[in-house]
Parts: structure tokens; C-alpha cells; sequence
């Protein structure tokens, strides 16, 4: 599973033009590109849902646990792109629909659980994501 963060001072993502998730603006949050490939688990969304709500990426060294920043969750699956060879990227490294969604929502879950407020796309549909990325600061996890 690899997590793309991106801290945001808003975030949204479209599906069909319609508004499906959103941080609203001047609201520093955490937006979450999530990518899942062949042996992925429960176990490691949890995992990375905690480390996520536990990362001091915000502002003063803050994690979005200390206080209580929104989280935007989007599947992405190119995140598992091979560019090795030639100009077209294959994805044989991403999990299939149906084993990468029931991960995705169990990371967004997850971070319910922990006691996050999240936000989620739409898993396979064709989203629109526009973010103003704070800082910047984007971090790259994987377990």
C-alpha cells in the first residue's frame, strides 16, 4: 500500500461535476492519494491509517491527530505506475478493483476509527481533485 500526502489548505474531488468529498478552504487538512497493490492487507491499512493521524506534517509539528484536520481520502492507483520500459507506464503492480477497494475503505475506516473526520472519492470512478498544497509538503508512505 503506498500514501501519497499532500497538506492542504482545501481539497476537493468531482466525480460528474458533482462535489463527492471536500476540505474546505483554510481548513489545513491532509489530502490522501491511496494506492493498493497484490499483498495488501487489512492489517497494513490500519497500519498506515495510524501512522498517517500520527504524522507531524502540519503546521508547529502538528499531526492531524493533534488537531483534528480533516483527511480527504482518493483511490489512486496509478501511484503503482512501471515506467521502466518505453513511454507507455503498465499497472500489473496495482491490485485489482476488487481487492484494492475494500482496502481503500478499510484505510478511510481506519482513520474513522482513530477519530478523524474523512472525507472519500469515488473508488474506479473518473474524479476530478483540485487542491491548494500548503507549504508544499507532500510525504510519501509505504509499509
Amino acid at each position: 500500500m503506498r500514501i501519497l500526502v499532500q497538506r492542504v489548505t482545501s481539497a476537493s474531488v468531482k466525480v460528474d461535476g458533482v462535489v463527492v468529498g471536500a476540505i474546505e478552504p483554510d481548513a489545513q487538512g491532509l489530502l490522501a492519494l491511496v494506492g493498493v497493490t497484490h499483498d495488501d492487507d487489512v492489517n497494513k491499512a490500519q497500519r498506515l491509517a495510524e501512522k498517517l493521524w500520527q504524522l507531524r506534517i502540519l503546521d508547529d509539528e502538528k499531526s492531524a491527530a493533534d488537531v483534528n484536520a480533516p483527511i480527504l481520502v482518493v483511490s489512486q492507483f496509478t501511484l503503482y505506475a512501471n515506467t521502466t520500459k518505453g513511454r507507455r507506464p503498465t499497472w500489473n503492480a496495482a491490485a485489482p478493483g476488487a481487492v484494492a477497494e475494500p482496502l481503500v475503505i478499510a484505510f478511510a475506516d481506519a482513520l474513522r476509527g482513530l477519530g478523524a473526520h474523512v472525507e472519500n472519492g469515488v473508488f474506479g470512478a473518473h474524479m476530478e481533485v483540485e487542491l491548494v498544497n500548503d507549504g508544499p509538503v507532500t510525504v510519501a508512505l509505504e509499509l
